[in-house]
């Protein structure tokens, strides 16, 4: 699972740390405001990456619609899920099929949030890759799938895939883990001349091999009527004060 994600950073050093990859810049016409909390289930904007636009930056709304439901957004997330996509399933599950096949994507994200378990309850969790240069976190890219409302609409999913040895200890009870790519696959997922089993490869083999840090964050992360998108929910709390 990830359902909630950060993105802290100003576009123009967003736009600066992709220049030696995938050199991506935002569109024009895309309104971003960094921010420290992002649920998937009020449907915001993530930043994407295309398939046929690899070096553009757009918004899409987080909670992929797929073909069949674009007439009526609002009433396929009230009875489907599809903040994420098993990396396992995507060719077995209409609501990805297509996507897998035509219209990957990359998305981008400087941290997110999952549930760490203990004593029977749920502790909100931080992840992020620390680096010499950028202790918060730096930027990184999650693989996703995308469809398009209109021509100007976006709608996208994260994968997730089987928890590695951290993440286990993270995500302690599902072990999950949404999957960040390598910068070396970031083409690669983008390619639109991938084979069914390369797309699978790279989700078996495609996490990035960057080390994550996560601490505790505030119990506020699952309240509801707090305005969580605030520095405070990033930053790290001793677990023994937060029942």
């Amino acid at each position: 699972m990830c359902y909630s994600t950060a993105l802290r950073k100003q576009r123009e050093k967003i736009e600066k740390k992709l220049r030696d990859s995938i050199a991506a810049k935002f569109h024009p016409s895309v309104e971003y405001t960094p921010y420290y909390h992002l649920n998937g289930f009020t449907h915001g904007n993530l930043q994407i990456i295309k398939m046929n636009e690899p070096n553009v930056i757009y918004n899409a709304s987080w909670g992929l619609v797929p073909d069949w439901a674009i007439h009526n957004p609002e009433g396929f997330r009230k009875k489907s899920n599809t903040l994420n996509a098993r990396g396992e399933s995507i060719y077995e599950k209409p609501s990805f099929r297509e996507s897998a096949e035509e219209k990957r994507c990359l998305i981008l994200a400087d941290g997110f949030f999952e549930p760490h378990h203990e004593n029977g309850k749920a502790i909100p969790y931080f992840c992020y890759q620390p680096t010499h240069e950028d202790k918060t976190g730096q930027l990184f890219l999650f693989a996703g799938l995308y469809n398009e409302i209109d021509e100007t609409n976006f709608t996208a999913t994260i994968l997730t895939t089987n928890a590695n040895e951290f993440f286990a200890e993270v995500h302690n009870k599902r072990k999950r883990m949404p999957l960040v790519l390598d910068e070396h696959y970031y083409e690669d997922w983008l390619d639109n001349g991938l084979s069914e089993p390369e797309i699978n490869e790279i989700i078996a083999t495609g996490m990035s091999s960057k080390p994550f840090k996560a601490h505790a964050v505030s119990r506020d992360f699952y309240k509801k009527g707090i305005d969580t998108n605030k520095p405070y929910i990033i930053e790290e709390v001793q677990k023994d004060t937060l029942f």
